[in-house]
């Protein structure tokens, strides 16, 4: 692990899930204002997941990876004698407009110093976080998280406007874990949310900066549940290489039933080539046969060190989070909320004992930096603009996840 600035990180943390409203204004208590949730001896946390959705798809695991590292932070004695109040996290149902209610409850209601972890696709309280100086951390996964000074996202930001940095890790290690890119063709599916559609663009940059040739980009699937008909979208995908499937599909749909229902279909209709996406390493899915079956060889692209890796930060998060949920599985969206987490207490503790948000802000926004190899490095403000350029392959084989290339940065090259 590498640190730079003032790192005095004895980190700690206490979880206290509560849903009791704001105290009243008292001393010692948590008051309004910049230092608003913070006392001489707490911080007072609270977060946004997607919990449920009509989809199907939920971020709920972020609240047990999160919880793990602020227990671990508490018992090693907190971050300059303050321990962390987590109150856990609210469930924004997919819904912009209930992510923004929620926001503005742990805030106005529960008087919440800073939203750790936020880990909701849709998310809807950036706004109002941003007008009120509100620290919040998680995925950045949209482009509500891009241009702000209170949003951290653990990778940066997905959704860099023209002439900014964008990412192509993806691609360069999908190229070196096939022995290179000369020659080679890549499909890019993706649905009609603003989200997914943005992250088709990025990712399709990725690719072609690392030598590939994009044959085509699909953003025409509806995002609000699958298709009952896929042949129309693997017909595409067949054709598109003058008439030829492509070497590599990638999938950017969020949801396992998506991209379950896509390579299923793609495998009746004879795709040889290579299929990965952002989010099919999931442990949950190796219950299901089906599910393992249309997954089976496919390479997921986490942005995190893989949970199979031999790296001393894994080994410590699975001891973090068997003693908070022992036997719970370790999946992408546990892994979002530990490593928000651990950024969010690193820079705490860079901050220093006297803490406000207007310190805690300028500190973040200042000249940050923190390297880990659990999620690679971070830097801010530049990574309010640019996603921080890392991330990791793992590939199902066998029924059994294995890590086809490890955590590794790389530079990043202007969005066009």
């Amino acid at each position: 692990m590498v640190r730079r600035g003032t790192m005095a990180l004895t980190t700690a943390v206490a979880l206290a899930i509560t849903g009791c409203a704001a105290q009243q204004q008292r001393p010692g208590t948590h008051s309004a204002g910049a230092d608003q949730g913070v006392t001489a001896t707490s911080v007072r946390i609270g977060g946004v997941l997607t919990k449920t959705s009509a989809s199907g798809y939920s971020t709920k695991d972020a609240e047990i990876g999160a919880r793990a590292r602020f227990e671990r932070a508490n018992a090693e004695g907190g971050v300059h004698g303050r321990t962390i109040e987590f109150l856990g996290a609210e469930d924004d149902g997919q819904d912009a407009a209930k992510g923004d209610a929620a926001a503005k409850k742990l805030v106005q209601k529960e008087q919440v110093f800073a939203l750790v972890p936020v880990h909701a696709p849709n998310f809807g309280g950036a706004a109002f976080l941003e007008r009120e100086g509100v620290p919040w951390f998680g995925w950045a996964t949209g482009p509500q998280w891009c241009g702000t000074k209170t949003g951290f996202g653990y990778n940066g930001c997905l959704a860099p406007k023209q002439g900014a940095g964008s990412q192509t890790w993806w691609g360069r290690q999908m190229a070196d874990l096939l022995g290179g890119s000369e020659g080679k063709s890549v499909y890019v599916q993706t649905s009609d949310s603003s989200g997914s559609k943005y992250g088709g663009t990025t990712i399709s940059q990725s690719f072609t900066a690392a030598g590939f040739e994009l044959v085509g980009v699909n953003s025409g699937l509806p995002a609000a549940a699958p298709p009952p008909d896929w042949l129309p979208y693997v017909d595409k995908i067949m054709t598109s290489d003058g008439g030829e499937p492509p070497d590599v599909v990638v999938s950017v749909i969020a949801g396992t039933k998506f991209n379950v229902g896509l390579y299923a279909a793609l495998k009746r209709a004879g795709y040889k080539g290579v299929l990965t996406d952002a989010t099919s390493y999931d442990a949950a899915i190796l219950g299901d046969p089906a599910s393992a079956q249309a997954l089976e060889g496919v390479v997921a692209a986490p942005m995190f060190e893989p949970f199979e890796s031999s790296a001393p930060e894994i080994a410590r998060l699975k001891r973090d989070v068997e003693r908070v949920v022992p036997g719970a599985a370790l999946t992408q969206h546990l892994a979002i909320g530990y490593w928000s987490a651990d950024i969010f207490l690193d820079l705490l503790a860079t901050t220093g004992k006297d803490l406000t948000r207007e310190r805690f802000l300028a500190t973040a926004n200042g000249s940050y930096a923190y390297e880990n190899r659990g999620f690679g490095k971070i830097q801010f403000p530049k990574d309010h603009d640019e996603p921080n350029g890392c991330g990791a392959l793992v590939k199902l084989e066998d029924g059994a996840f294995q890590v086809a290339r490890n955590m590794k940065c790389f530079d990043n090259v202007p969005l066009t």
